[in-house]
């Protein structure tokens, strides 16, 4: 192959989360899951296949990809080389513009791009059914950064039924999602190892029990536009998942209790939600895999939820930023070398 493409994707945020899985290997979830692109968040990755290439080469920030990361593109490059028919060994550039593995769901975003990039480069062109397949298999969150705006992973139960679709563009409500970034180092337990423990939690039954009700609401609540509805059933979804998690079993570190993502500065950031919308200003949370928080609000509320922030994080020590909904992952520059 002779053709360097370059591909963009953003990460997503999930009202409704994902956190275990029926199918490791693949990444086939317990249950569905609904999302929002944050279009303020950008994933770059450039890939080309050279025949002379002996081994593939991967650097992410401009570092050579560390063992665990460097396995995880290689068995993702062989998914596209089985897919296309080649050998060719390929290099692989990815840059975040954004912290990586600190809850901003980095692998959703780098996956959906490597699996765009990668499969264009290998003379592929996959719907986009096939390419939210693809992209799942490398990070089950991957897929619901393929298709733009608001996005459903149908849980599905094989490899051909569980894949993200749209359920409304990026423009069709005005949202804002500010992201609180309160630490930007790799959590020390992965989304993927919390999925692998998420059954070990007595809660966990409970809460896929209640998720097909939550994805009901959620959903409409989007199609509807309904604020009101929207905010707190992402709430009380978001601390569902957090309680799964801080009571599953680590049997390789017997003195945890549980997983616990949250620090103490996002503990403070729910208070002051709560408090913000007691005094009028209508802000959501979400909390994924990580310390950080993802602050919820309608465009016309942002100016003032940025003022309230600017008060509130001096003595936290976090920055923000700001998404609206973003597109799907797209191809940014293709070339011959």
């Amino acid at each position: 192959m002779d053709l360097k493409v370059t591909a963009r994707a953003h990460p997503n945020l999930a009202l409704v989360k994902y956190w275990g899985n029926l199918d490791d290997a693949i990444n086939i979830p317990a249950n569905a899951s609904i999302s929002v692109n944050l279009g303020g968040a950008t994933t770059t990755t450039s890939v080309a296949f050279l025949p002379h290439q002996e081994r593939d080469l991967v650097t992410i920030d401009r570092r050579a990809a560390p063992p665990e990361a460097y396995g995880r593109v290689v068995r993702h490059l062989d998914r596209v080389r089985h897919l296309a028919g080649v050998s060719d060994r390929a290099v692989v550039e990815s840059h975040n513009d954004f912290p990586a593995a600190s809850g901003i769901a980095s692998s959703a975003s780098a996956f959906a791009a490597l699996s765009l990039a990668a499969t264009r480069a290998a003379g592929l062109e996959l719907a986009e059914r096939q390419l939210s397949i693809l992209a799942r298999k490398g990070s089950g969150s991957a897929c619901r950064s393929i298709p733009g705006g608001f996005v459903e992973w149908l849980a599905g139960a094989d490899d051909e039924t569980s894949y993200a679709r749209q359920i409304a563009p990026p423009a069709h409500w005005d949202l804002s999602v500010v992201t609180v970034i309160l630490g930007e180092e790799a959590k020390e337990i992965s989304s993927s190892e919390g999925h692998r423990l998420a059954r070990t939690s007595p809660f966990y039954q409970a809460r896929l029990d209640a998720l097909p009700r939550t994805l009901a609401v959620v959903r409409q609540a989007l199609l509807d536009r309904d604020w009101r509805t929207l905010g707190p059933a992402v709430e009380r979804e978001a601390v569902s998942m957090h309680v799964v998690a801080m009571t599953s079993r680590l049997a390789d570190r017997p003195w945890l209790s549980g997983i616990y993502y949250w620090q103490p500065g996002t503990l403070a950031l729910i208070q002051a939600v709560q408090a913000w919308r007691r005094r009028g200003l209508e802000v959501y949370f979400t909390i994924d895999a990580g310390q950080n928080v993802h602050l919820l609000c309608r465009g016309p509320d942002q100016a003032r939820l940025e003022g309230a922030l600017t008060h509130l994080l001096p003595g936290l020590g976090g920055r923000y930023l700001v998404s609206t909904p973003g597109r799907g992952a797209w191809v940014a520059a293709q070339e011959r070398i």
